[in-house]
């Protein structure tokens, strides 16, 4: 670990945590973002890449083209007034949920080279990710510049993609002991996984299992960067004297 990092987790180990949306503040695990998809969609492994591949085309760049557009309707607080939001929020509402469909219809012609009539198999939930919070939840946040929104749509995607992933090969392997199709048991070992009810159980226990491992993660983080710091300062006295 590089003692800058280490010195920006010991000033704020909270905030360094927040930017890291792939492991330790993943929008789903952390937040609850974008349970539809995975509940209902995420049932194979194919089903999660063309989610992720789906994801991965909407997400930032409707993210760049909302933050661009919204400069005209900005929100310049943390905590804007009741007299600005009521002028703000529905415009920019609209501009990110717009935003969103824009680069849909110029997406989906990809998604459609690419794995055809499986498409079909995502129904009305392939479109509805246009207004999925984990795209427009910045309509009702401070204005952001452009190079954080590409930057954290990246790190959101890549987390999102990753959990899309790991659920849906999880409950194939339940309901018809397969990963992409291939065989990896003899026996289903929990059939329902094929169900939105068993993806809320595997979800939970996902979920679960993932907070535990960031916690012990952030723990570790924050005892090897104390230790940096601490060696770091020594060596510094000592060429001081």
């Amino acid at each position: 670990m590089k003692r800058k990092v280490a010195e920006q987790i010991v000033r704020n180990p909270d905030k360094y945590a927040h930017h890291d949306r792939v492991f330790l503040n993943n929008p789903v695990v952390m937040q609850g973002m974008g349970l539809a998809p995975l509940v209902v969609l995420a049932t194979s492994g194919k089903n999660a890449v063309m989610l992720a591949v789906a994801v991965l085309l909407l997400l930032t760049p409707s993210r760049l083209l909302a933050c661009l557009l919204s400069w005209f309707v900005p929100l310049k607080d943390e905590q804007p007034s009741e007299e600005e939001l009521e002028k703000k929020l529905l415009p920019r509402g609209l501009i990110y949920c717009g935003s969103a469909a824009v680069v849909y219809f110029a997406m989906y012609p990809v998604l459609n080279a690419l794995f055809g009539v499986d498409l079909l198999s995502l129904g009305v939930y392939l479109p509805l990710l246009t207004v999925e919070p984990l795209l427009i939840y910045r309509f009702g946040r401070v204005q952001e510049r452009p190079r954080k929104a590409v930057s954290k749509g990246l790190r959101i995607t890549f987390g999102y993609a990753l959990i899309l992933l790991l659920v849906g090969c999880v409950r194939e392997w339940l309901a018809s002991s397969t990963i992409f199709g291939v065989a990896v048991g003899r026996h289903a070992v929990l059939p329902m996984a094929s169900m939105p009810a068993g993806g809320f159980i595997v979800l939970g226990v996902v979920c679960a299992i993932w907070r535990g491992i960031a916690s012990w993660r952030k723990k570790d983080l924050r005892t090897e960067a104390d230790n940096i710091v601490a060696l770091q300062r020594q060596k510094e006295g000592n060429h001081e004297q």
